[in-house]
């Protein structure tokens, strides 16, 4: 039906006779003569229509407005001096129309295509109409570059594609399944993946070495701007190797996805512990895009005449006392922004947030009248601190001070205009807890159940460290992985020590104790997030903007009304009954 995309088209095209198609992005009439902005997914093309050179074509033209779908016929001339468009691909051609028809008309549209004010839920309400806007496609075409750059790049390093089942049982991976009913078995339940996991572990156990998958994953779990009940990830497996070996490949394809996009990016990535990421950044993802590390000066805070204070910092494992220094912040903050600061941490559990600042004259705070000379000196020493500084400091227990700081610390970078958009600073954080409390003292795996354990005769769960790695790029987790557990022994040993008891063992995981107990590799790999990668790649705000049909943050889907209603004669067949609260 064409002969030519919109933007195909240029100087060295004059006088060519084309055909093209496209929606109607704007018309205008100037005294006569009617101009239209042809849109496809390439661009914007201006057709001319002067009944002078056919009749026919302006009278279809008078009556097409915008989001027609048009196929035009005509010939390239260039535009007049001076009417050039230079914000345009096409901004100095433009087809004179010989012949025009209007292929399908639109009624009128609901909002401006391309408008930001529009709320969001009425744009994924007319979802097919907000991928219209400008930008939208060169998204989803970057992404596939990006699919097929990972799919090459794996190819050359030897890894083989294998698709896992969507139809599963369910499994503890630290989020809600979905659920399946069967009507061959009912009662019975398959749960959707939260991700291929023990499925490819088994490959491994095959001895399929090496193995990927552009995985399909689903999580009932609460949503926020990076996530969704149904995404996708770059799912990794090996066997024989080391936790350097999968981060090689990692980098390895990160670097071909990046530069199938257009950018280029330094390997090897940094490494930094998980505690060293906690105590310097209070985060296990730290942007380091900006400096601002914490100091800790509970050493300095144990010689205090406060005893709130001095208490605290004596129990160094419970407690924390850090210090987060901004050069020169005395000088840019107000007394009016320093107590709002305050504000902004006590919505993270903070008590309230001391300060010092560095003066002509000496330190000042209400702080300062606590700690003798020596113990500012050493302070000022510690920190680095020199006049128009200001440092602050968060006291109290470990784990809500480091988040309340690493949230402090990102705030602050945003207030100062620290943060290059441009630049990508990629990071690998390693050796994770292997466990972590939950808030009734029980304790569940930090990544999953089948990461192997650093020292696994530890007796304190909280100091029993994992071979787990995640993928950071400023500030974002990427993805995570981590060596597996290749020995049945070593398996059972950890179910048990999250209270999964040998029955429970059996019943949930005995194929993969099985594949265990005959000859499995030692083996490991990653999951990267390619919906959030690909966010971080196009420079968008959200996931949503890089996957063609999302979800709400309430995981409903406006335009095909998404979690529906079933009939009744369905639920029969699945031998199911709702209570009738839940189906009102």
């Amino acid at each position: 039906m064409r002969s030519h995309y919109c933007t195909d088209l240029s100087k060295n095209d004059i006088g060519k006779s084309v055909t093209v198609c496209g929606w109607v992005n704007s018309y205008r009439d100037h005294g006569g003569v009617i101009f239209i902005d042809l849109r496809d997914r390439s661009g914007l093309l201006q057709l001319v229509c002067d009944p002078k050179d056919s009749h026919s074509a302006y009278e279809v033209a008078n009556t097409v407005r915008n989001e027609f779908v048009l196929k035009a016929v005509g010939k390239i001339r260039a535009r007049g001096e001076g009417l050039e468009n230079p914000n345009l691909k096409t901004g100095d051609i433009e087809v004179v129309v010989e012949s025009l028809e209007i292929e399908n008309p639109s009624k009128p549209l609901p909002f401006v295509i391309g408008d930001k004010s529009v709320n969001e839920e009425t744009k994924l309400k007319y979802r097919f109409l907000d991928l219209r806007a400008e930008g939208s496609f060169d998204k989803f075409k970057m992404r596939s570059k990006a699919a097929i750059a990972a799919r090459n790049a794996l190819d050359r390093l030897g890894f083989v594609e294998v698709e896992t089942p969507i139809l599963t049982r369910a499994t503890p991976e630290g989020a809600r399944d979905y659920l399946v009913p069967s009507r061959v078995y009912p009662g019975s339940f398959y749960a959707l993946p939260q991700s291929p996991q023990l499925f490819k572990q088994l490959l491994m156990c095959s001895g399929f070495d090496k193995y990927f998958q552009i995985a399909r994953c689903f999580r009932d779990e609460d949503l926020r701007a990076d996530r969704q009940p149904e995404f996708t990830q770059i799912d990794i497996e090996m066997s024989f190797n080391t936790q350097y070996d999968v981060m090689r490949v990692a980098e390895e394809v990160l670097k071909d996805i990046f530069k199938s996009c257009g950018r280029e990016i330094v390997t090897p990535f940094r490494h930094m512990e998980y505690k060293d990421a906690m105590e310097l950044y209070g985060s296990d993802k730290p942007d380091l895009r900006y400096d601002m590390p914490f100091i800790d000066v509970a050493d300095i805070f144990e010689k205090s005449s406060n005893e709130i204070f001095s208490n605290l910092a004596k129990d160094r494992k419970a407690n924390r006392v850090k210090a987060l220094k901004v050069e020169g912040g005395d000088l840019k903050f107000s007394k009016r922004q320093m107590q709002g600061f305050e504000e902004y941490v006590k919505k993270f559990g903070a008590q309230g947030l001391a300060f010092i600042q560095v003066k002509e004259d000496g330190l000042k705070g209400p702080l300062v009248k606590f700690f003798e000379k020596s113990e500012l000196d050493e302070l000022i020493k510690r920190c680095g601190l020199k006049v128009g500084d200001v440092v602050f400091f968060g006291a109290g227990k470990k784990k809500i001070v480091l988040d309340y700081m690493g949230r402090f610390r990102i705030f602050l970078a945003n207030e100062l205009g620290l943060i290059d958009p441009n630049r990508l600073e990629f990071l690998w954080v390693v050796n994770f807890p292997m466990f972590e409390q939950n808030d009734d003292g029980s304790y569940s795996a930090m990544h999953h159940p089948f990461t192997m354990p650093n020292n696994p005769d530890e007796p304190d769960l909280e100091d029993i460290t994992s071979i787990a790695y995640d993928v950071v790029l400023n500030g974002i987790e990427l993805g995570g992985g981590s060596i597996r557990i290749h020995k049945a022994d070593i398996q059972e040993k950890v179910f048990r020590l999250l209270k999964i008891e040998p029955a429970e063992q059996r019943e949930k995981f005995g194929f993969l104790l099985d594949a265990l107990s005959f000859g499995a590799p030692p083996h490991g790999g990653i999951a990267i997030g390619f919906d959030r990668l690909m966010m971080l790649v196009t420079g968008s705000s959200s996931i949503r903007e890089v996957i063609a049909f999302p979800k709400t943050q309430r995981a409903q889907c406006p335009l095909t009304k998404a979690p529906s209603v079933v009939t009744d004669e369905q639920l029969r067949e699945l031998g199911l009954r709702l209570h009738k609260k839940e189906q009102k």
